[in-house]
Parts: C-alpha cells; sequence; structure tokens
C-alpha cells in the first residue's frame, strides 16, 4: 500500500501537481527510504545508483505508470532506474533525486536584476551534479502553475519532468541525468487559468532547430581554441573614435549562395569573404541579425531565440571559427542587435506563462504598430536584465567587436509611429521613455565596463541628445550613432539632375553644422536598396556613364567626408538591382569594367582612409575638417580639408556636375607639391582619365590651378 493519496496519484500522472518534488524521488518511508518514478511505459523498475548497484525493485501503484517501493540505502542520494516492458529495455536517470543546481546568491542577484551571468545559469546546460553527467534546464515564468521539459527523451509528455519552482524569483529548473546534447526540447507551460500554452522555446536557448522547426536544441558549452589574442589586445587599448572604421554590411544569407541556391556555411563564408573583405580594405564586417528567427523576410530583425546563431548556417562552433578568423585577419565583426522588440509568434516570447512577462500588457506600450510586434518591457528588472546578458553573452561567448543596435529611436519616444491617444505619457508627462533610456544606458555601462574594445553603434534616427556621450555625462552611452541626416541629404542631393543641383548647395553643407556633435557613422546601408529604393547605382542621374561617375563621385566624397564608415554589399561593386534576401548578389556583374571600376575605386578608397590618419584621426572632432570652398553652388563644387596634428592633411574636392572646371582657382593649406592621390575619374575606375596628371604645384602660398574633371571627386596630399 502507498500513502499517497488518490488525488496525488491522480495529479502527478495527470501532469498537474504542484510540487512534484515532494512526490517523486527519495523520501523517507515507515522503514528507510523509499523511491517514486513516474516512468509511462515501463511494467517493471528495479531501483540502482549511479554506480549500477541494485538497491531494489519498486511496484506498480498506477497503471498509468506511477512506481514506489523500498530502496536499501541510508542516505538519500541520485537514482537510476532499469525500466522494462515486452518490448524492451532502459535505463532512466531519476531528476527527482537530485537537488538543487541555483543556489541562494542566484536567487539573491536574480531578484534585484544584476545577475550578469544569467547565460550560465538560465537555458540548458550541460554539466555534471553531485556526480553526474546531465542537462540542467532553467526558465522564468513567474505566474505559471506548473512548467515541464518535453522533449524527445520524454516522448514530449508534459507529465514526465515537470520543474522545480523557485518561488523569491519565479525560476523554474530541473536537472535530467543521462541526457546530453542534440536533444530537442521546450517548455510546457500551464498557465494560472490551467489552461496548457502552446510549446515555448527556449529564451535562454543557446541552439536552435532549422525553420519551420523551431525547437531548442541542447548544446555543449562551446568549445573553440581562439587564437586573436593580438586582434583584442589591440582593441582594448585603442581610441577607436581616431581609428579608421570602414563598416562592410552583409547579409549572411544572400552575400553569395551555395551551387543549389542553399545557403552557406559559416565555414564556406569564411572561406569566401574574409579574403573578399580583407582584399577590399574593409575594416569590420557588420552581419544583419544572425539571432535566430522564424521568417527569412524579416532579414533576422524579428528574432526569437536571441542567444542562439541561427540554424542556417550551421553550429555556433561554426559562428566563432568565423568569428576567429575574421580576426586573426584583423577583420572585426559587428552584429546587428535588435532589443526593442519580438515577434508575437506562439512559440516565442509573446505571453509567455500566460501573462504579459517579457512585454507590456498595455498595447499602448507593448505592441509596435509598424512591425506588429511586441515592445519589451523595459520597466521590468527581470526583462533589463535578459536584454542586458544577451549583449554581454555575445562579447563573451563569441567575441563579437561591436552591437549595432537597431531602432533606438522607436525604444526612446513613447509616441513613436502612434497618434494622439495611443501612447501613454512618461511619469513627468513627456513622450521620452525613461525605462528604455535607463536600459540603453544599463547596457553600454555594463557592455563597455566588462569589454574594453567592444564598441555600441545606435541606429537612432532623430536628434536625440548625447546619444555617443557617456552615461555619466548624461549620455547614452554608445560609442558612435549612425548619421542618418548625411544618409538622406547626400542620397537626395545626388538623386537630382545635375543642373538642379546648384539650387540644393546646403543638402551637402547642412550635415558639416552637427558632424562633431556625435560620433558618426556614415551609413549607406541594405535599408537605402529595399522596398522599393532601387540600388545605389539606380538612383543616380543621366545615362549609364552618368549613374556610374556620380556613384564613384559620391563614393570619394563619402570617404573624404568626416565620420566612419558604412557600406551594404554588392553597392561596392555597383550592384543594379534592388537587394533581395532570397537571391545571392549578382557577382556576375564584376565582368563588367565599369562595375570592376567601382570596386576598384572602393578598395583603394578603403586603403587611402585607412593609411591616412588626416581621414580618420579626427572623423569626430571639428579640428579635423576646415571648408576651402562651401559657397560655390554655380558650378556644384565643394572643396575641404581633413586634418589630423603632425600628419600630412588631404585636400577633397568635388565637382558633382558634368561639366569639366579645367582651370579651377583655389588655395591649398601650403604651397609646393601635391599629389593627386584619388581621382574618381581615373580610366583604372572606368572614368574618362581626365585630371591633373597626377600632381600639381601651389605657389608659396598655396594658390593653384585644378582640373576638376566631370562628375568626380579627387583627393590632394603634400608630397
Amino acid at each position: 500500500m502507498t500513502s499517497l493519496s488518490p488525488s496525488d496519484i491522480a495529479a502527478i500522472v495527470e501532469g498537474r501537481h504542484g510540487n512534484p518534488f515532494a512526490v517523486l524521488g527519495v523520501h523517507a518511508g515507515d522503514k528507510g527510504l523509499i523511491a517514486r518514478a513516474f516512468i509511462p511505459g515501463a511494467e517493471s523498475v528495479e531501483t540502482l545508483t549511479f554506480g549500477g548497484k541494485s538497491i531494489g525493485m519498486l511496484s506498480r501503484i498506477d497503471d498509468a505508470g506511477l512506481f514506489e517501493g523500498k530502496i536499501s540505502i541510508r542516505k538519500a542520494r541520485p537514482l537510476r532506474y532499469r525500466c522494462a516492458n515486452a518490448q524492451a529495455e532502459w535505463l532512466s536517470g531519476d531528476p527527482y533525486s537530485f537537488g538543487p543546481v541555483l543556489g541562494p546568491m542566484d536567487d539573491y542577484y536574480i531578484g534585484e536584476g544584476s545577475h550578469l551571468r544569467l547565460f550560465d545559469k538560465l537555458g540548458a546546460h550541460k554539466i555534471v551534479h553531485e556526480g553526474v553527467h546531465g542537462v540542467h534546464f532553467a526558465v522564468w515564468a513567474p505566474n505559471a502553475r506548473r512548467v515541464s521539459v518535453v522533449g524527445s527523451f520524454n516522448h514530449w509528455n508534459g507529465a514526465r519532468h515537470a520543474m522545480r519552482l523557485r518561488r523569491d524569483t519565479g525560476i523554474w529548473e530541473i536537472f535530467i541525468p543521462d541526457i546530453g546534447e542534440d536533444e530537442p526540447y521546450k517548455f510546457e507551460i500551464v498557465a494560472k487559468d490551467r489552461k496548457t500554452l502552446p510549446l515555448k522555446a527556449d529564451p535562454f536557448g543557446q541552439r536552435a532547430e532549422l525553420r519551420p522547426a523551431n525547437a531548442s536544441i541542447t548544446t555543449a558549452p562551446l568549445a573553440h581554441d581562439w587564437g586573436d589574442q593580438a586582434h583584442r589586445a589591440f582593441w582594448q587599448q585603442a581610441d577607436i573614435r581616431r581609428q579608421p572604421l570602414s563598416i562592410y554590411e552583409v547579409h549572411a544569407g544572400s552575400w553569395q549562395r551555395g551551387p543549389n541556391g542553399d545557403f552557406l556555411s559559416w565555414d564556406e563564408l569564411a572561406d569566401r569573404l574574409i579574403p573578399y573583405v580583407v582584399d577590399m580594405g574593409f575594416t569590420h564586417i557588420e552581419l544583419l541579425p544572425i539571432s535566430e528567427h522564424p521568417y527569412d523576410p524579416s532579414w533576422g530583425y524579428q528574432p526569437i531565440g536571441m542567444f542562439a546563431p541561427t540554424a542556417r548556417f550551421g553550429r555556433p562552433e561554426g559562428f566563432a571559427r568565423f568569428v576567429d578568423g575574421c580576426h586573426r585577419a584583423g577583420i572585426g565583426v559587428i552584429l546587428d542587435w535588435v532589443p526593442a522588440h519580438f515577434p508575437v509568434d506562439e512559440h516565442g516570447l509573446a505571453q509567455f506563462d500566460g501573462t504579459a512577462l517579457y512585454e507590456h500588457a498595455d498595447p499602448r506600450k507593448g505592441f509596435h504598430p509598424d512591425w506588429q510586434t511586441a515592445i519589451y518591457n523595459f520597466g521590468r528588472r527581470e526583462v533589463i536584465a535578459y536584454l542586458v546578458n544577451n549583449a554581454l553573452y555575445w562579447a563573451e561567448k563569441f567575441h563579437i567587436d561591436g552591437l549595432r543596435v537597431d531602432a533606438v529611436a522607436s525604444m526612446l519616444y513613447l509616441d513613436y509611429s502612434r497618434k494622439a491617444g495611443e501612447w501613454i505619457p512618461n511619469a513627468k508627462g513627456g513622450r521620452e521613455n525613461l525605462e528604455a533610456v535607463s536600459f540603453l544606458q544599463q547596457m553600454n555601462r555594463e557592455l563597455y565596463g566588462r569589454y574594453p574594445g567592444v564598441m555600441t553603434i545606435a541606429e537612432e534616427s532623430t536628434s536625440w541628445p548625447k546619444v555617443s556621450h557617456p552615461v555619466h555625462e548624461g549620455g547614452l552611452g554608445f560609442g558612435f550613432k549612425w548619421n542618418m541626416g548625411f544618409m538622406n541629404d547626400t542620397l537626395r542631393y545626388m538623386a537630382r539632375d545635375p543642373v538642379h543641383r546648384r539650387h540644393h548647395h546646403d543638402d551637402i553643407r547642412f550635415g558639416l553644422h552637427y558632424a562633431f556633435s556625435e560620433n558618426f557613422v556614415l551609413p549607406l546601408s541594405h535599408d537605402e536598396v529595399v522596398h522599393g529604393k532601387g540600388s545605389l547605382l539606380a538612383k543616380m542621374p543621366g545615362d549609364d556613364w552618368q549613374k556610374f561617375a556620380n556613384l564613384r563621385a559620391y563614393y570619394a566624397l563619402m570617404w573624404g567626408h568626416p565620420g566612419k564608415k558604412l557600406l551594404f554589399m554588392g553597392q561596392e561593386f555597383a550592384q543594379r538591382s534592388e537587394w533581395s534576401e532570397a537571391r545571392a548578389l549578382d557577382w556576375y556583374l564584376r565582368d563588367a569594367p565599369a562595375h570592376e571600376g567601382v570596386r576598384r575605386l572602393v578598395r583603394d578608397l578603403n586603403q587611402l582612409y585607412r593609411g591616412r590618419p588626416a581621414l580618420h584621426a579626427r572623423d569626430c572632432e571639428g579640428e579635423g575638417f576646415r571648408w576651402i570652398v562651401a559657397d560655390d553652388a554655380a558650378n556644384s563644387v565643394f572643396v575641404w580639408e581633413r586634418r589630423a596634428p603632425g600628419e600630412k592633411p588631404i585636400v577633397v574636392a568635388t565637382n558633382l556636375t558634368p561639366v569639366p572646371r579645367p582651370d579651377y582657382a583655389l588655395r591649398l593649406p601650403q604651397g609646393g607639391l601635391w599629389r593627386e592621390v584619388v581621382n574618381s575619374d581615373a580610366a583604372a575606375y572606368g572614368g574618362a582619365g581626365m585630371g591633373n596628371g597626377g600632381s600639381v604645384t601651389a605657389d608659396a602660398d598655396g594658390h593653384v590651378r585644378l582640373m576638376l574633371p566631370p562628375l568626380s571627386t579627387i583627393m590632394l596630399e603634400p608630397a
């Protein structure tokens, strides 16, 4: 006879017991210890120690698979069962015979929202616990009645591995012995109203199935022998604002494809992309979001597995090899990171435990009307800890060099994309999202404090003050901010017929009024070549020759302009068609001299930018820029000087009409011989070959007469 009540038995076999650890596992009986186990499908169960010693047979006390019996040990210890039925025999470790893995200090730091190692504590981790190998699962679901781990190891039966609730934190945990990596799993959650929710993927899962499947997968701790010590040591010591940053923005799924149109693996991508980027002279690769996401056309900007590198390109170890390969070749890796919102797919974070847990319950704060996504609750410390830990995770586990934070403007303003009455003012009556501000400051403070050399870049499209200023000075704490104004103004200018450009001279000049108010990156990103906008080449006016000339002049202007550089893949060889994530870039275009000429120009601009401190060392400071000719609207000519202390200056001159200026007078910073180090009209780049024969000589006061080729930018430096 069992001492269990019928209600306890029914609750266990039906998976609705509030505390299965009080029933299953090892417990005191009338005369010694007894064991109880719920093993559906078993007909006989023998109890073993993990050393293999038999310590008793259990009797079936319910036909659903509940067993109980005396065991011949004096002290509770982990148990394993030898199970059998008419078809098979198998071993099953007893998770209910183990104590908890998380401890009181975890509870303390989790409770106050300051735990900065959550990625080692929550989720699924292969560990040795009480001398036994297995996987520890932990998940935050404070409002659930029951949480179970389900997977192929328990036939997706939520009654099998119901978890232990740590009431102070709302964390559920269980250690399951005898399972290892490569096991698909999800969490089965019963909400307060006793309804079983759709199965949930692990918010902290570090590996996931390939879409359309969406389970999390157990994985071993990341094992990679890193060889990037020199790369990391350099950036830890460098003043990144005074280093050349030329970023190649890449969508990993469409840069190139395999012969059958399939995705390249991380190793295949490394073999092709890294040498190409090195040859092109870029300093960094920025990857569109690679966290697991269900929908390819989202480009990764609607992630569900924030801790899992997407399965599209292989295992997490492959991504580690890719980053390490980049670093060994001197290339940094920046990830697009999306803490602003998340999709509402039923296996994700939305209504995770039957309540608005990660998101705001009120749709005026918790639902994004543009993207039909949920917005994180930045006022909840557990949510902040989740996101901050994710930022730290990529820096620690994968050695990434930076995070480009997406959609910052949408986070900063409560009325973003909302009409009157559709948003809730802050406590001071304003439109600023003070909770999001606090989160961004905390994220930047923790990331910069723990990982010197890692940068953050804000995609922020408004005039919010001090985005890239330190937190202790009242800033958001980012290292850099995308200069959306430069991109909008200059592209608008370049799209005009040159005959009309004289009337829009300020489209080029205006950005210099604020160019040093932030640490800017000049972005020609994926956003400018999708959704009917066409490629950068397609934006340029005129016939084909003029389109290429305009684009070359524009690139050289941008590389000579204050600010770090970013260019989306394909635009370096003047991709003609609009970008699509569903196919590879049009690499065959490189066979055409005009396209290959643009690529050669971008490569040479990168090399010049990196090799001349005048072009990069004062990108973020006004002392690095001086207008020489700013008011020649009639000829659409601009000339300026770039400089850095103790370095040769560079003069940039651009003529944005198709009319050659063969005798253009201006005054250079000094007299003597000046070399023409860049001419976007050079024949090698597909131009007409007009120029200054490689050099010009200024008189003692710097006065000189230049040939300014049509639709071109040239750069000069003292010989």
